[in-house]
């Protein structure tokens, strides 16, 4: 069938699991794990993929301990710091997603940077998903709704009215991939997930390379979308 990935969603698992199954501390997972975001960022490149959405560092990850914390941190101002020409180099237009208000002033201005030196490329849509939750997305939505709207309880909040201040809302992903072994949401884009296909490997996420990226596009590919409705079946064989 003649389909096309327009946005594809990684939650980036594994990099912990990775060390330990080599007698390594769990910071030079989480360092190998951003080769491995370097690599899945060129093939999408390559394979001209609209937009890739990687859920870098969640809003329930503040409960790890506090020196993987601080390791996490420094890994996130080196890497910005190191890629962020070559990203706008690229034509790559980075956007964060989430609450980086708690992040240090220091990675704050470092995050606004990046944004506002790839603001106005037009290559690959790239969101890194940073103290995140699906839950928090809903939540600030709805109030962000009725700040701006009001709240009358003769005209009820509808799913559009919540959809239009969602993050990513206009944009959801058809293809979400998760490495690791664990086959959950994990708190992800919950409602921007709804419809989207679900593929999930047992990689480790600092092994997953462009062999395993293709094996998730081809798992893609011979799906058939419904989104609730029913499949036309003589349609479907002609583009088979």
């Amino acid at each position: 069938m003649n389909k096309k990935i327009n946005h594809i969603s990684i939650i980036m698992d594994g990099n912990g699991r990775w060390a330990v199954e080599r007698g390594l501390v769990r910071s030079l997972g989480h360092r190998a794990g951003i080769k491995s975001v370097q690599t899945i960022i060129d093939a999408a490149l390559v394979r001209q993929i609209d937009t890739l959405t990687l859920f870098a560092f969640s809003s329930e990850n503040w409960n790890r301990p506090n020196d993987e914390i601080t390791i996490l941190m420094s890994l996130f101002n080196e890497s910005i710091t190191k890629y962020m020409h070559e990203l706008n180099k690229n034509n790559i237009k980075v956007e964060f997603i989430g609450d980086i208000e708690r992040f240090n002033s220091t990675l704050r201005e470092k995050i606004h940077k990046l944004i506002s030196l790839t603001q106005n490329n037009t290559g690959l849509n790239l969101n890194f998903a940073v103290n995140y939750g699906g839950k928090w997305d809903i939540a600030n939505a709805v109030n962000s709704l009725i700040r701006e709207k009001g709240h009358d309880i003769n005209n009820p909040i509808t799913e559009k009215d919540i959809d239009d201040y969602l993050t990513l809302s206009n944009n959801p992903p058809d293809l979400l991939i998760r490495t690791g072994g664990d086959h959950r949401l994990s708190n992800f884009m919950l409602w921007q997930h709804a419809y989207t296909e679900l593929y999930f490997t047992d990689c480790l996420w600092p092994n997953f390379n462009e062999v395993e990226f293709d094996k998730a596009i081809k798992y893609f590919l011979n799906t058939t979308r419904k989104f609730g409705g029913l499949v036309n079946i003589d349609d479907y064989k002609s583009n088979v």
